[in-house]
């Protein structure tokens, strides 16, 4: 993912700066070099809050860019070099998914679903927020683009690999169009140009 836009690049920042605050004493005994191992550190929050969400982006970007662990630390049997490629081609689309979910997460904490006439005294406020939002949901985009690019290199599977069901069933149903962020992505982005040109439309007289 190159040039990214800013927001990625201060999401990023944003979470090295709180592992470093609040995380380094939990990992400084854990060396972590793997992609697997940054895939293990990701985790569900009951609460989305935007510090969490940024923490678990960081995660997984880092389990894209990390080398795999050996075979035998996969998180899946693997038993031949047939079986090691669909992994890691499975994992990569997989994982890009999961920061599909994140950035829609994270873009939904400063997206305005309705422009609301009292709203007006906030005006530039909720129109920079909605900018921030966009920048989200574009990156999102990106990673959509990239887990659709890893699931057709599979146009089948060979093998069937247990422990990994769940990611065998994410490819079928991108390839069968069941799955399709583009089109959920897109919607959100029509609906907030909408907001937007409504709060732009508004002035001293709206409230």
């Amino acid at each position: 993912m190159s040039n990214k836009p800013l927001l990625a690049r201060l999401c990023l920042a944003a979470a090295v700066a709180l592992l470093a605050l609040a995380a380094v004493p939990r990992l400084s005994a854990y060396r972590i070099l793997y992609a697997e191992q940054y895939y293990r550190l990701y985790h569900l929050h009951f609460y989305q809050y935007p510090d969490d969400t940024m923490e678990n982006i960081y995660y997984l970007e880092q389990a894209l860019k990390a080398d795999f662990a050996n075979p035998l630390y996969a998180l899946a049997r693997i038993e031949n070099r047939e079986q090691w490629a669909q992994y890691r081609t499975l994992f990569k689309m997989h994982v890009n998914l999961k920061l599909v979910e994140l950035y829609l997460t994270l873009g939904s904490k400063y997206d305005k679903q309705v422009a609301y006439f009292y709203n007006a005294p906030w005006r530039d406020q909720n129109l920079e927020s909605l900018k921030l939002a966009e920048q989200t949901y574009r990156v999102a985009v990106g990673y959509w683009d990239e887990a659709r690019g890893w699931a057709f290199r599979l146009p089948r599977l060979r093998f069937n690999l247990e422990e990994i069901q769940a990611w065998e069933d994410q490819r079928f149903r991108i390839l069968t169009g069941d799955l399709d962020y583009g089109r959920i992505i897109a919607a959100h982005l029509g609906r907030l140009e909408r907001v937007r040109r409504e709060f732009e439309g508004m002035d001293e007289n709206t409230y």
